[in-house]
């Protein structure tokens, strides 16, 4: 039975009145599918929780930059109920402050950070957070939840900005970190927190797999031995192993589908041999981000949310003396090649060093990794690898209140760019004054640049460089 779902009847918020539409569009688009029916009919009148968990997540891939029709399309059983159940949603992702409710603070995109027990998964994840509250103490940074931090990304560029401009305070632009519970082996099949743990993944954009590659006799390796490769491996096969269920679930859905639209006719069909080449990969050993798609196929696939189809980073772990050198870890070279074969980046931290870095002054920081011969912690070259890892770009917006570093997807346009700011600049975009970041330091103001003509003006076909600084005209 699926319970229903009462939201608070006197909420002065819109998002409980969207939330019940959006979840009673999908619980009657249930009862017109194959299988197990609804048939409590208080549960069909108010939506069910499964109805809006499925709004919900429709909503969050939209927010990833797939249309948010395209998200819908497999949730609903008629084409009469996509309109409504699309509107419905729209709604939810304004009253969640996402769309055109008014302002955004950025795009908030997740990165979940994975191991097996006692890799140094938390630890990592406690440094990564304690490092951003550091870097930037006058920007709101906070755990969202236990588990959830916000983490600057470390930009030089913003300094510079900064003095050129006279700014009274500088924010960097940011990616949220998750701290996801240690997996084990059979986690597909339900053991330790099994489905709980792949549901969180599921909800990620990108995955941070740590991997042990220190020795260390006090902390015990939960299969007895320290071997990343072995460690990396027990990890994809359940995430693998997670993806062919969903998968299975789907095809079976699409077989018994009797839809007499030709348009969802050929989505369905496009989407099965998508399907299908993907589960021949994963029964071969590779994951489904291996599988190329094309433009109809991809948004169809994106709806599953598969594990293995997430892009992924593996953070290998190693102890303080192999910082200096860590390709004379044989442990951390196993690793670097299982990544190349696999597309994948690898980048070197030591968990234990960086928890101790946050807990120094920015002197005792300096002579310390001094010490250890590098000139830098690994955490920045994390949090680096993790944004362009996600396909995200930066552009900067500077004057006298403040610089200011924002996160947006490459590809964007300069209105879409100026969304990210405030709705109502990308609704009235007039044009973007623009500048690339070197010659805006290089002329050193503003009315320098201009004297120059190196000022443009961009109008909304201008796709966003990285590194632009630019300053919007909008009417509303």
């Amino acid at each position: 039975l699926i319970a229903p779902f009462h939201p608070p009847r006197r909420s002065r918020s819109p998002l409980p009145a969207t939330l019940r539409r959006a979840s009673r569009i999908v619980a009657k688009s249930a009862s017109l599918l194959p299988g197990p029916r609804i048939s409590n009919p208080a549960s069909q009148r108010r939506g069910t929780a499964a109805g809006m968990a499925a709004a919900v997540a429709a909503c969050s891939t939209a927010r990833a930059g797939l249309g948010l029709k395209t998200c819908l399309h497999g949730l609903v059983a008629s084409p009469r109920l996509l309109a409504p159940l699309q509107t419905a949603a729209r709604r939810l992702s304004e009253a969640a402050g996402v769309g055109r409710a008014g302002a955004r603070v950025s795009m908030a995109l997740r990165s979940g950070i994975v191991g097996l027990p006692n890799v140094g998964k938390s630890t990592l994840f406690n440094a990564l957070v304690e490092n951003g509250k550091a870097q930037a103490a006058n920007f709101p940074f906070c755990t969202i939840e236990p588990n959830v931090g916000v983490v600057a990304v470390p930009d030089p560029r913003l300094g510079v900005l900064s003095g050129l401009t006279g700014s009274q305070r500088t924010l960097p632009a940011t990616v949220e970190f998750v701290d996801i519970a240690g997996l084990v082996k059979g986690a597909s099949q339900g053991e330790g927190l099994g489905n709980k743990f792949l549901s969180h993944i599921r909800e990620v954009d990108s995955v941070v797999q740590v991997v042990r590659c220190f020795e260390d006799n006090d902390i015990v390796h939960v299969s007895g031995a320290v071997d990343p490769t072995t460690d990396i491996d027990v990890i994809n096969l359940e995430l693998a192993l997670s993806d062919l269920s969903q998968i299975e679930k789907r095809m079976e859905r699409l077989g018994k589908s009797r839809s007499k639209d030709p348009q969802a006719r050929s989505r369905e069909e496009a989407e099965a041999a998508a399907l299908a080449r993907i589960s021949e990969a994963l029964l071969a050993g590779r994951a489904a981000r291996s599988v190329e798609l094309s433009e109809e196929e991809a948004p169809l696939v994106a709806q599953l949310c598969l594990l293995t189809a997430k892009p992924i980073i593996y953070a290998a772990n190693v102890a303080e003396t192999d910082l200096a050198d860590p390709s004379s870890n044989p442990h951390v070279s196993a690793v670097r090649q299982l990544a190349s074969s696999e597309g994948a980046e690898c980048v070197v931290v030591s968990a234990q060093v960086e928890a101790e870095l946050c807990e120094l002054g920015a002197e005792d920081r300096a002579g310390y990794l001094e010490e250890l011969g590098v000139a830098e912690g690994g955490l920045a070259g994390l949090v680096q690898a993790t944004y362009r890892l996600l396909g995200l770009r930066t552009y900067f917006t500077s004057g006298e209140k403040e610089t200011r570093a924002w996160t947006i997807r490459a590809g964007m346009t300069a209105p879409q760019a100026a969304g990210v700011i405030h709705t109502d600049f990308e609704r009235g975009f007039i044009r973007a004054e623009t500048i690339s970041y070197d010659d805006f330091v290089a002329s050193g103001s503003y009315a320098a640049a201009k004297e120059k003509g190196l000022l443009r003006a961009e109008g909304k076909e201008y796709t966003v460089q990285e590194g632009d600084v630019m300053l919007f005209r909008f009417n509303v």
